[in-house]
């Protein structure tokens, strides 16, 4: 089976070459659609592929991600940003990854996106993304911002990643003005446009407008319920930064009938107890977090997993008087991070009081 890298790209002139000489070779073909450059990008892709095309930017990235797999002649497709990077662990993976379409013969391929990092490099955040196609069975990418391609047919999984390292310049009100342009030319948005939109909102300091479309994806029936949740845990986030300990806490409980809490749903919980000063009632969710699996479907944040819980059972139990437990709990946390903040902080509390 053959595979087609298709990539969209504008101005990336430097992050390209990045990508592409992280998956030099992998690929049958390489198909890169410029939407505007007017820098080198052009030039650096032409390294790589003679088959690089134009297309002229229209405010909608599946417009033009569906336009870049309209040039693919491959049996599968594979679609990268140019700020991506395939990394020299997950380099083989992929090639073994590839190597395998012709016995797995799936319709579509996820893999995890990494997609924030940690001083050392190490991933904090990621989801797997729809990231290798079957060319001919209809797949297409739906939406204008946030595009993605509906799952549907023989899905696998790979354990090959992609890294989202990001570049120096970013435009930081894109996202806002696409979603305006949307609404303003009376567009409906989809359940999903709902969350993103929300979130953008969020970031932007707008919290009663993205409180709206947060409230509009919980309440769509036919919304994924991976999208659902997290809503409902991002929402309930901004009532409780206000004070509104009560509404944050039915937001996530409103959470639990999409699915089993991942561990951030449970910190998120444990947090609104701790912040109504229900220990007990924040060490069970806590301790629910280190033992709960995230959706693969969802964002994973991995200090939900392991220190964050932790580091919050090292202070309930020192509240609790059990001073003993509390540094155990410390110590675990800084075995998932020997240079967090609060672990160092706790264990200079800890050293004092046991002078």
């Amino acid at each position: 089976m053959t595979c087609s890298l298709c990539m969209i790209v504008k101005n990336e002139e430097k992050t390209l070459l990045r990508c592409l000489e992280s998956v030099k070779g992998i690929f049958d073909e390489i198909i890169i659609v410029d939407t505007g450059s007017s820098d080198g990008t052009k030039d650096t892709a032409h390294i790589y592929t003679d088959k690089v095309f134009d297309f002229e930017w229209c405010d909608d990235f599946s417009a033009a991600r569906n336009f870049a797999f309209s040039k693919a002649t491959g049996d599968y497709a594979m679609w990268l940003d140019a700020d991506d990077v395939v990394d020299e662990k997950s380099r083989p993976l992929l090639i073994q990854t590839l190597a395998e379409l012709d016995i797995t013969r799936p319709d579509m391929v996820f893999m995890p996106y990494n997609v924030s990092f940690d001083r050392n490099g190490s991933p904090t955040v990621s989801f797997d993304r729809e990231r290798i196609v079957r060319l001919g069975s209809g797949f297409i990418f739906e939406g204008a911002i946030h595009e993605a391609m509906p799952p549907r047919g023989i899905i696998i999984r790979s354990d090959a990643y992609v890294s989202h390292l990001g570049k120096e310049s970013r435009d930081k009100g894109r996202n806002l003005r696409i979603f305006a342009k949307l609404l303003e030319s009376g567009k409906k948005l989809s359940p999903r446009e709902c969350y993103y939109y929300a979130r953008e909102l969020s970031w932007s300091g707008d919290t009663d407008s993205a409180k709206h479309y947060y409230s509009l994806c919980i309440n769509a029936p036919e919304a994924w319920s991976e999208n659902r949740a997290s809503c409902c845990l991002e929402l309930a986030g901004i009532y409780l930064d206000e004070g509104d300990k009560a509404e944050g806490l039915r937001t996530l409980l409103k959470g639990l009938e999409f699915g089993a809490p991942g561990a951030d749903m449970c910190c998120g919980i444990g947090r609104a107890f701790l912040d109504m000063n229900d220990l007990e009632a924040a060490r069970f969710w806590y301790l629910c977090a280190v033992r709960a699996k995230s959706s693969k479907f969802s964002f994973v944040h991995r200090d939900y997993m392991g220190y964050i819980p932790y580091i919050q059972l090292a202070l309930i139990c020192d509240r609790l008087g059990e001073t003993r437990d509390a540094e155990h709990y410390n110590e675990l946390a800084g075995q998932f991070k020997p240079d967090g903040k609060e672990y160092l902080y706790n264990k200079r509390y800890f050293d004092t009081i046991n002078l």
